[in-house]
């Protein structure tokens, strides 16, 4: 059966135009112009994915987020965006968006987004058969944290290192997009429990009135729309470990049912008198101040303990500058594999680009922006044209508009700055500024720089 999309965009010409495309590359395509309309449309059918503009005439895609995830969780949805605006598209993810992309896009830009979010999301949203089984892309096997040469990355490793083996409930915080989940499936993989299930559960996307369902379970005819039994999250985890993404985000009677699951060791499930034992590690994560969500009586201060046994933050992107480019070539290895190209590196102009900008969507930002950087190239390297205008428009200084005297004090300072972080350990600083040591020796000659 071919695939199904919904295409919501104001822009009429601009839908149908969509919807030719994905008819055109094998799918059923429908389109409307308004949420309204939207609404009619995912309420009486169902559809693998939704495609929608983020600011419609009568509602926001965020809005239209949370009513298309209450009615049915599997489906994918992408929101697009002409404003390029990061934060806001971080924030549809943590309410459930598989992803975003900005306008102007390329076709196969867009083909890849979406293709891309309906895998994600049929690895991981369905019945116990596809709970308990993890893709090729998000395989706990398969998981790597990259060890880096910032202090912190160093630590961030040791610290995992030392968890791990034990059975400690572990709470992750660091901004979006940091690699929470990475970390999470790094302790899974290197536990006693790494031949069990890792389950990983988005707390921000489950709609109050469904989250017992997805946490406990539910047998048939329990309520309206419980065609079948169905397999909770704590069920599939059973001997293995349930991560917990974005748990503060749990309305407070849900934090109850989960404080009681966990202390008792045991649930139920909705309709049943029978409870189920279970043995599970629980792995949590948020981008938010717990402590401060429990001053504000928001987040129980007894779960918040029975969650927080050990505590691991992981440091923004801006703040691992001597880690970004192996972080950039990493992902630039798996994009290559991905879409079975060969771009072998980054350009001089982008490798200064990225130094430069701040990086708010952190690792998820920076591989985003590689792979589609990688989708649109045409030669052996990624160049500027193919960056994102708003990655390229919000770096504080572009090696591009640079003129040769600022450029020439623009290199020296990288070089310094590379010194610094490396402890002028010049081997390590080589591989930061990515040339060869005595490319670097050369340069430091040249400036006169007594180090």
């Amino acid at each position: 059966m071919p695939q199904k999309i919904l295409i919501i965009e104001d822009d009429i010409s601009f839908g149908q135009m969509l919807q030719k495309f994905f008819v055109k590359n094998g799918w059923q395509s429908e389109v409307c112009s308004t949420a309204s309309a939207a609404r009619e449309k995912f309420e009486a059918y169902t559809f693998d994915v939704i495609l929608s503009d983020l600011r419609l005439p009568d509602s926001s895609g965020i809005d239209l987020l949370a009513e298309i995830k209450a009615i049915n969780l599997k489906t994918a949805v992408v929101l697009m965006t002409g404003y390029a605006e990061v934060g806001t598209a971080v924030a549809a993810m943590k309410k459930g968006a598989d992803d975003y992309i900005s306008k102007p896009f390329t076709p196969d830009e867009i083909l890849m987004v979406v293709n891309q979010s309906l895998k994600s999301s049929n690895d991981g949203k369905v019945e116990k058969a596809s709970i308990a089984s993890i893709s090729e892309e998000n395989n706990v096997s398969q998981v790597t944290v990259l060890k880096g040469v910032n202090e912190k990355s160093q630590k961030l490793e040791e610290y995992i290192q030392l968890v791990s083996p034990t059975d400690m409930s572990v709470l992750i915080t660091g901004e979006s997009g940091t690699g929470k989940e990475v970390t999470a499936k790094a302790i899974h993989r290197s536990s006693r429990r790494r031949n069990k299930n890792f389950v990983a559960v988005d707390c921000g996307a489950i709609p109050k009135e469904l989250a017992t369902s997805e946490f406990f379970g539910h047998v048939k005819g329990s309520f309206t729309g419980a065609v079948q039994d169905k397999i909770g999250h704590f069920e599939a985890a059973n001997g293995g470990t349930l991560f917990l993404d974005e748990i503060g985000n749990l309305s407070y009677e849900n934090q109850v049912q989960l404080l009681r699951a966990i202390q008792e060791r045991k649930v139920k499930k909705v309709g049943s008198t029978n409870e189920i034992a279970i043995d599970i590690r629980i792995i949590s994560a948020t981008n938010e101040d717990l402590q401060k969500a429990v001053l504000r009586n928001d987040f129980r201060e007894d779960l918040y303990h029975r969650l927080n046994e050990f505590s691991i933050e992981i440091p923004p992107l801006k703040e691992r500058f001597e880690d970004l480019m192996l972080f950039a070539n990493h992902f630039l290895e798996k994009a290559n594999s991905y879409l079975n190209k060969e771009v072998k590196g980054f350009s001089e102009e982008v490798i200064a680009l990225f130094q430069e900008y701040n990086w708010p969507g952190n690792l998820r930002e920076l591989k985003n922006v590689i792979k589609r950087s990688v989708l649109l190239s045409t030669s052996d390297a990624i160049v500027l044209d193919v960056l994102p205008k708003e990655v390229v428009k919000n770096s504080e200084n572009s090696y591009e508009a640079l003129d040769s005297f600022s450029k020439s004090n623009y290199e020296k300072e990288q070089i310094v700055k590379a010194l610094k972080k490396t402890n002028f350990n010049k081997s390590k600083a080589a591989q930061l500024l990515q040339v060869t040591r005595k490319t670097l020796y050369n340069k430091i000659r040249h400036y006169n720089l007594d180090l």
